[in-house]
């Protein structure tokens, strides 16, 4: 499998993933929006429905004189008043004119008056075929008829005016109206799901590819890392392999021709050594690992030093080293103070390589509030704009230079990027092609 299916492959499983959870918490919080409006609804029917009840309960015991007999008086209370005997529970009709308009909520309620024995007396209200016979508990109670409506009702005990017991108050509601609506619900929500599961993929695949992409970049730089490391180990191994081959096909090694070969693999021994022992501090660096002596470093000598070390390097290259002291106080830092002198070594050697002859280098050291900096400025050849954010990579060479008049392995800013990291600090570069480059290199100031 390449990469770019290995890659597919995880961006399809990531999304995967991200619209299986989102869409298992929007099943749930949708099921729990579903019950929270179906108990709300419930609630306030039952509430409305009680209301009702304690309203024509009150105002009816108000009129009832003998158990058993409904007053003139107390059937101009009820709406679509209709006694047990008559003929007249067809159908269900709209309210007439009655006493409590004010208190008949629609068409949805029916009332229920029984007396004493929980035989049926009067029928109010809506005039409903199919409920189940009247029951004289006083209590709360969920009904079904024939068609399966579901209706809810409450049933109080009436007394007369002189507190004689006299039978039973039903009010009732169908629910209707509300199973109506949570169908409605469902439905809307039926339908949301899919499309919002939709979106929720579309958005899933782009916020993996987001994920990936800083995985594929890392993986992409291991490969080249891999690349490069692979080059730079090949060619001394080469050539240490190259002269001893031809050490090998002649008959007899006089003593000078031996000592050159020693000499050959020496170099190339001490290149590898180097390439290697960049490669394990750059991975410590990585790792934290480096456990170096954390002590104030005198910037104005560790500056100073590094002129006198690279003096004959400038000398060499007809370069011009300078450096500037732009404080009038010592200025210290806390640090390992090797790593730190690798630092600006790396960034003074690297101006020095690149300066043709004739050219200058100056090492300025200021200091910034609570920062200090290290700028490193030269006539180089400069650096053009599309190389600059690739420079400090590790192995990177502008144009891919891998001669050995530059020498290095293209590992020197990386590890000098990367103890400024490691020092709370950073590295910089602004550059312009033909007319030379400014590294600036900051560090925290801790006293």
């Amino acid at each position: 499998m390449n990469r770019n299916s290995l890659f597919s492959l995880t961006r399809w499983r990531l999304a995967g993933w991200y619209a299986s959870v989102m869409g298992l918490v929007l099943g749930i919080a949708g099921l729990g929006m579903y019950e929270a409006i179906a108990h709300a609804h419930r609630v306030t029917a039952d509430r409305e429905l009680e209301s009702m009840a304690e309203t024509l309960h009150q105002n009816l015991e108000a009129t009832l004189v003998q158990p058993g007999r409904l007053e003139i008086a107390s059937q101009q209370l009820l709406p679509n008043f209709c006694l047990a005997n008559d003929n007249c529970f067809s159908a269900a009709e709209p309210p007439s004119h009655h006493l409590l308009n004010g208190v008949y909520q629609g068409n949805y309620y029916y009332i229920r008056v029984l007396d004493q024995s929980g035989s049926l007396i009067a029928l109010a209200g809506l005039h409903l075929q199919g409920l189940p016979p009247p029951s004289k508990e006083p209590s709360w109670q969920s009904l079904k008829d024939g068609e399966g409506n579901r209706y809810r009702q409450i049933s109080l005990p009436l007394h007369t005016q002189d507190d004689l017991f006299w039978g039973y108050l039903q009010v009732g509601r169908s629910f209707k109206d509300f199973e109506d609506y949570l169908a409605a619900v469902r439905l809307i929500m039926g339908l949301g799901l899919p499309l919002t599961m939709l979106l929720v993929g579309a958005a899933s695949w782009w916020l993996a590819g987001r994920a990936m992409r800083p995985i594929y970049q890392s993986y992409s730089q291991i490969q080249q890392f891999t690349a490069d490391a692979a080059h730079e180990l090949r060619t001394p191994l080469a050539a240490v392999r190259a002269t001893v081959e031809s050490v090998l096909r002649l008959p007899q090694l006089p003593k000078t021709e031996a000592r050159d070969t020693l000499q050959v693999i020496g170099r190339q021994n001490q290149r590898l050594t180097h390439l290697v022992s960049d490669l394990l501090l750059l991975s410590n660096l990585d790792r934290q690992t480096v456990k170096g002596q954390r002590q104030a470093c005198h910037l104005q000598d560790l500056v100073s030093d590094i002129e006198e070390e690279l003096a004959a390097l400038a000398i060499a290259k007809d370069v011009a080293l300078t450096s500037v002291f732009l404080v009038n106080c010592p200025l210290q830092v806390v640090g390992d103070e090797e790593q730190l002198y690798r630092l600006a070594l790396n960034v003074v050697t690297n101006s020095i390589h690149y300066t043709p002859a004739g050219g200058q280098v100056v090492i300025t050291l200021e200091r910034n509030d609570n920062q200090a900096l290290i700028r490193v400025k030269d006539t180089g050849i400069g650096i053009a704009a599309e190389y600059l954010t690739k420079i400090f990579d590790r192995f990177y060479r502008v144009g891919g230079d891998r001669s050995r008049q530059t020498g290095g392995s293209g590992l020197g800013l990386s590890i000098a990027q990367a103890i400024a990291r490691a020092h709370n600090g950073g590295i910089q570069v602004e550059s312009e092609l033909g007319k030379g480059s400014t590294f600036t290199i900051w560090l925290p100031i801790n006293f």
